[in-house]
């Protein structure tokens, strides 16, 4: 098997104000604060003489090509990121950054907000737009039937959809 992978494909370019300010603030404490740290690390290492059996230096220089590959992935996206502030005209549809409250055949209410692919960690309501349920949603309107495509076939309502940073 060879070292070949096919290109991954690249998440939507959408981000709340807050995932984007979350990725601008990873930027700078990798490029200001850790990347000098390790780089002295790894220069103090080298002056100890054979490199060939210094694990310091090694693991240093590992953890500098990990930081500089997330640096440039970060102001890669940085670059094209497209940050939605404003709610959309229609508050009645689902959109990105949506608060999007579902009722299951269960009858069990589930709340969802629909963000960008970068933060949808940040709080465990949080569901990447670019994941099934977040593409089954947009578009959709209050009391409309979804079924997300994944084994099961679960089938929602919605019940309710609120914008804002805040759950309503």
């Amino acid at each position: 098997m060879g070292r070949w992978r096919p290109p991954q494909i690249p998440g939507s370019k959408y981000s709340t104000p807050a995932g984007a300010e979350r990725m601008r603030l990873e930027l700078d404490q990798l490029w200001r604060v850790e990347r000098p740290q390790v780089t002295q690390a790894v220069s103090e290492a080298a002056a100890q003489g054979d490199r060939s059996e210094n694990a310091e230096y090694t693991y240093g220089k590992r953890r500098l090509r990990e930081i500089d590959r997330r640096v440039r992935f970060l102001r890669k996206r940085l670059d094209g990121l497209v940050i939605v502030t404003d709610a959309p005209t229609h508050r009645n549809r689902v959109y990105f950054g949506a608060w999007v409250e579902l009722e299951d055949r269960a009858g069990e209410l589930h709340l969802y907000r629909i963000v960008g692919p970068d933060e949808f960690d940040m709080a465990p309501q949080y569901i990447s737009i670019d994941a099934p349920l977040a593409r089954a949603l947009l578009g959709k309107c209050l009391d409309d039937e979804i079924t997300v495509p994944i084994d099961g076939r679960p089938q929602y309502t919605i019940v309710g959809i609120h914008y804002g940073p805040t759950p309503p």
